[in-house]
């Protein structure tokens, strides 16, 4: 599906960086950001934070880029965390991050210190984040290597459940992350993996993963700001390719064998987190976090 790292992945990594190093209130700190970004990147959020200036950045990303993608990239983040923490403080004992990125979950949070954690990911991309998961570990401050198992695998070609199999993932409650991938898919590709992870999971399992709404890709829907983001992905050669429309997913789940427990925007997850901080910043409404139990 790619043969480099993705670059949608680093503009992740950067929105993480710059809310980890922003003055005043933040949504979470994220210490392994940065050093996930490229040499330029690298700079600007060590210049921005010695200037104090990240505020200022990140408010010209956000004029430059008007449909929110730094703000619904960082509620996700915050929201998605919050979903973990209280699966891994509940039943599950295992953590997937399947399409993890440059994802520092399996260092960072401290309940997933005690799960075994795999991170499934496009072969080209792992082996950047494995370089980074050794220099993590390396300062002393993140998991042991032992503690995390990569799984290189191509979702548009490779069984899900077999690499996991694989992997040792056990027959137990399950909390799997399957952050800013589904939109780069396309209808097989999810209809496969979330079979797969509903067949491969031990029931009460919780599938956290985002995706875009339909009427945003086809136009239908009365979204401002959509194409100028579809435009900046399809430059990094990573287009837009698929949606659910949220009326429809609690019944495409459930024919799947799982449950929808949880749906929000990422302007649902703004107003969750940065209003009550006084921040008042643009995320998107067909940006979406979602939740599924395995039954």
């Amino acid at each position: 599906m790619q043969n480099a790292p993705s670059r949608t992945a680093q503009h992740v990594a950067l929105f993480r960086a710059l809310e980890s190093v922003r003055r005043g209130p933040r949504l979470f700190t994220d210490p392994y950001a940065a050093s996930s970004l490229g040499p330029g990147h690298r700079l600007a959020v060590a210049l921005a934070r010695h200037s104090g200036l990240t505020n200022a950045l990140e408010r010209r990303i956000d004029r430059s880029w008007p449909a929110g993608p730094r703000a619904s990239a960082v509620v996700r983040t915050r929201l998605i965390d919050d979903l973990v923490r209280d699966a891994l403080t509940g039943d599950a004992r295992q953590l997937v991050l399947l399409g993890a990125g440059y994802d520092s979950r399996a260092f960072r949070l401290e309940a997933a210190r005690t799960a075994t954690v795999f991170e499934v990911d496009h072969p080209a991309t792992q082996a950047a984040k494995r370089v980074l998961a050794a220099s993590w570990n390396r300062t002393g401050t993140g998991r042991l290597h032992d503690d995390v198992r990569f799984v290189p695998a191509d979702l548009m070609h490779q069984d899900l459940g077999e690499a996991l199999r694989r992997a040792g993932l056990r027959n137990e409650p399950t909390v799997v992350v399957w952050e800013g991938v589904t939109n780069y898919l396309d209808a097989s590709s999810v209809h496969t993996t979330l079979t797969a992870l509903a067949t491969t999971t031990a029931p009460r399992s919780r599938i956290v993963f985002t995706y875009m709404d339909r009427r945003a890709l086809e136009g239908t829907g009365d979204f401002a700001g959509v194409e100028e983001w579809a435009a900046r992905v399809r430059a990094a050669g990573e287009p837009f390719t698929f949606g659910f429309l949220p009326d429809e997913l609690p019944d495409y789940l459930a024919a799947r064998g799982l449950g929808l427990t949880l749906d929000l925007s990422a302007r649902d997850a703004a107003a969750r987190y940065l209003e009550p901080l006084g921040r008042r910043e643009p995320a998107a409404p067909f940006y979406r976090i979602a939740q599924a139990e395995v039954r």
